[in-house]
């Protein structure tokens, strides 16, 4: 399988790897990123990155492919998406797939022209074993009707930084911290409640990456832990002073449109991190940590455990076993048509979800979902003039 990468980051650097453990055929055939951050890391595996080129149209002229790869700055995945398409091309892109409403609508459109099969998301998280074990448990009937979720998504200090000094602290690059990084959850409780959300209130800002807190004020000198994670394109050594404009704290509830209701919370400033979830149903309820590595299942009425499971890292992947899956999966999909567990449906729903989240905590607001959704239907109901 023959593939162009678009941004050549440190995360298309990494499944560049994973996807030529799992597939033999698998080829890189070229290239485009002007500082190609995840360069490194595929020599340091010996898989190679094929030839540079300084266009995506050159790129796509000058090369059979099978999938062009998308991994480029976030506000600009909908025009290299597009190109794909265009050129006749399947094409995977990394979450989130659009940074805007309006790009959502421009992307539904899109599907609509020339299909959904064509596009795939990174939303690995739907691969993860622990998922399809919640879904399994859902669908034996165990949990009766979902009626409400609690979750969580939390990470440690190094990683905060990171996002305090790589180019997704603006979120005119990134759409926000809530759509970076967390539209992998939302994704996931937006398939076990089953319908779309319909209003949305958030609250957050920054409190813990800001000047009052800077260790170094108080005399400490190693700051390794706030650098460990490399960035890239427009990177930072600036943790607690940054001109980031991204949250490092946020909390929302939602409801959904079948009534059943989801609070969410985030925090990158957490040192024992976890990623954690509780559905609860009328007849049972489902408690997991992704980072914890565990997930059991409780029936109401008699109190019993059905589910008990516990999960371990694997030497490929770098969310609990899911991407050496979706990297299966995915060439799967190319070469024989196999069907995937996500689709960009999902992914737009997601993304919209976590830009409602933000314009309700900017304008401190309650915001209603169903003009927006009836919007984005036109748009998927939409044929190319």
């Amino acid at each position: 399988m023959r593939v162009g990468i678009v941004g050549l980051g440190f995360r298309l650097g990494y499944l560049g790897y994973v996807f030529d453990a799992v597939h033999e055929g698998f080829e890189i055939a070229g290239y485009v990123d002007p500082e190609p951050a995840g360069l490194a890391d595929l020599a340091a595996k010996t898989v190679s990155a094929g030839k540079a080129y300084g266009s995506v149209a050159d790129l796509i002229a000058n090369e059979r492919l099978d999938l062009l790869m998308v991994g480029s700055p976030n506000h600009l995945h909908l025009d290299h998406i597009r190109q794909g398409l265009e050129a006749g091309l399947k094409v995977f892109c990394e979450k989130p797939v659009v940074t805007t409403i309006a790009e959502s609508l421009e992307l539904a459109a899109l599907m609509a022209r020339f299909g959904h099969e064509r596009l795939m998301v990174g939303l690995v998280l739907r691969y993860s074993p622990m998922y399809r074990d919640l879904l399994a448990a859902q669908a034996a009937g165990t949990l009766g009707q979902i009626v409400s979720i609690e979750a969580s998504e939390h990470i440690e200090p190094y990683h905060g930084a990171f996002f305090m000094r790589d180019w997704r602290r603006y979120a005119r690059y990134s759409g926000s911290f809530m759509l970076e990084k967390c539209c992998h959850d939302l994704d996931l409780y937006n398939g076990v409640v089953g319908a779309r959300p319909e209003r949305v209130a958030s609250f957050g800002g920054r409190k813990s990456f800001v000047p009052a807190n800077d260790p170094a004020l108080e005399g400490v000198n190693d700051l390794e832990l706030f650098h460990r994670k490399k960035s890239g394109w427009m990177g930072s050594d600036k943790v607690f002073d940054g001109d980031g404009d991204i949250v490092d704290y946020q909390v929302a509830i939602v409801e959904y449109a079948n009534g059943v209701g989801l609070n969410f919370h985030t925090n990158l400033n957490v040192p024992d991190q976890f990623r954690r979830f509780c559905v609860m149903g009328s007849r049972g309820m489902a408690e997991g940590d992704f980072i914890r590595g565990f997930l059991q299942v409780h029936e109401s009425l008699s109190g019993a455990k059905v589910v008990d499971k516990t999960y371990s890292a694997t030497a490929l992947s770098q969310h609990y076993g899911a991407d050496e899956q979706m990297a299966a999966d995915l060439v799967a999909h190319v070469l024989q048509d196999a069907p995937l567990p996500v689709s960009t449906l999902n992914a737009l729903e997601a993304g919209i979800l976590a830009l409602a989240m933000d314009e309700a905590r900017t304008t401190r607001s309650v915001v209603d979902l169903r003009p927006v959704w009836d919007r984005f239907d036109e748009a998927l109901l939409a044929r190319a003039a």
